[in-house]
């Protein structure tokens, strides 16, 4: 299971740091994923990371602003978004797919999903 948090409104060119909370995990080949969502658009891929590792991936229009990361021993993963810009607007979902390491799994082969918490920015 997955539950994200820590969404809120923030101000253009704020910051906010989401965090997802995983339980259940069995394995070590898993892979985390952030995925957004604004009104009227498709669900899209923002960042990911692969467990107890550092490889990641971004999204190109949140290269540099946005950091991914884990706290794996505690079954923590963030997504730490700085300069944030009125396009992040989008409900925010952390997602996770087990038994595969591959940082570009596509959107439909994660498995689990969070519940989502809305990101507004003001500008």
């Amino acid at each position: 299971q997955l539950q994200a948090f820590g969404g809120g409104l923030v101000q253009a060119g704020g910051s906010l740091r989401l965090s997802c909370a995983v339980s259940g995990r069995t394995s070590n080949r898993y892979n985390m994923g952030w995925f957004r969502q604004a009104p009227g658009k498709e669900r899209m891929f923002v960042a990911a990371v692969t467990w107890n590792s550092n490889s990641t991936r971004y999204l190109d229009s949140v290269k540099g602003r946005f950091t991914v990361s884990g706290d794996f021993a505690k079954n923590m993963v963030y997504l730490q978004m700085n300069n944030l810009k009125s396009v992040d607007t989008a409900v925010y979902y952390c997602a996770a797919r087990g038994g595969v390491v591959a940082l570009y799994l596509p959107i439909n082969e994660y498995s689990n999903w969070g519940q989502g918490t809305l990101v507004t920015v003001s500008s």
